[in-house]
């Protein structure tokens, strides 16, 4: 059975589990600081850190924030060994059962065979693409801007609501003021 459960300790196997996870899956400009990342998992309520266990076994991790009108989901990966079997859209279909709010997550442009599978594979799970300029800010000194784009499962349009969740994101989760 596939279980979503939040961490809330820093310390222990799991913890260790989805933050090595983290540090092997995505490049180093597309996470936060270790320290800051265990601050939030242990301090902050809106943010949400999960270890994704199948029968359970680790088998990945789902990290989001809860914005108030809608969920940021900020990281989500599967253990490589586990990979193609299903688990990314068996956990994708289970967060959006468990909330009535709308969902947003960020994906790289389109400029490879990857990238668009990437969309594609948002797109079969009824996220919209929305094709405005948006910049992810960066994670930490010395780290790069990126350029993405915005997906959203829910009621949110990209004309009415996107420079609202952009800013809403960037001040909650980058840290960035206006």
């Amino acid at each position: 059975m596939l279980t979503i459960e939040r961490l809330r300790e820093t310390e222990g196997e799991e913890y260790r589990y989805a933050e090595k996870l983290l540090t092997d899956t995505f490049p180093v400009d597309e996470y936060r600081d270790l320290e800051t990342q265990r601050k939030n998992t242990a301090e902050k309520t809106i943010f949400h850190n999960h270890i994704l266990k199948e029968d359970g076994k680790p088998i990945g991790l789902l990290s989001y924030w809860d914005l108030g009108a809608f969920i940021y989901v900020e990281h989500f990966a599967t253990d490589p060994a586990v990979r193609n079997e299903g688990y990314g859209k068996r956990v994708l279909n289970l967060l959006r059962e468990s909330t009535d709010k709308s969902i947003v997550l960020e994906v790289e442009l389109p400029t490879d065979e990857f990238s668009t599978r990437r969309i594609n594979f948002y797109q079969r799970l009824g996220y919209n693409l929305w094709e405005r300029t948006y910049i992810q800010p960066p994670y930490k000194a010395g780290c790069c801007e990126i350029p993405m784009y915005l997906m959203i499962n829910g009621d949110l349009t990209a004309p009415d609501d996107f420079d609202r969740v952009k800013e809403k994101i960037h001040s909650e989760v980058y840290g960035v003021k206006k």
